[in-house]
């Protein structure tokens, strides 16, 4: 699926094919430390493309010591991807909220259950508000 996106303030835009079965959420706690968030929902994605602009680059070691680069705006800091750290963009997984197609791509899995936050699992009982 051909899919495009940006950041928040629009300074970064980009396109690439990806994958709509490869939707995940993560509920590891890099993720939830990555994303300001309870968890990070992303897909997979081939022959990434930035059309504009140029994200800061931060790369992180794993306790196994694996290496990902994580890719965000320097200007609004919305995370774009996450990739290899030597830089190639032919297999990266893509942040949802940033894509245009955000709608049409629904998680097929969940991934580090384990790190949970207990709430974070079954959202159905809050109460909901079409608007703050």
């Amino acid at each position: 699926m051909h899919v495009t996106g940006h950041c928040y303030c629009r300074k970064i835009t980009f396109e690439a094919e990806a994958d709509p079965a490869s939707v995940a959420v993560c509920h590891c706690t890099d993720c939830q430390e990555l994303t300001g968030s309870a968890y990070r929902v992303a897909l997979r994605a081939k022959n990434f493309k930035l059309l504009s602009g140029a994200p800061k680059v931060w790369i992180k070691t794993a306790e196994s010591g694996r290496q990902r680069a994580h890719s965000f705006c320097p200007d609004c800091g919305s995370p774009i991807y996450s990739g290899a750290p030597d830089g190639k963009l032919d297999d990266v997984s893509l942040r949802i909220g940033t894509l245009d197609q955000c709608r049409d791509l629904e998680p097929k899995k969940q991934i580090w259950t384990r790190s949970a936050l207990p709430w974070a699992l079954d959202l159905h009982g809050l109460e909901g508000h079409q608007k703050q």
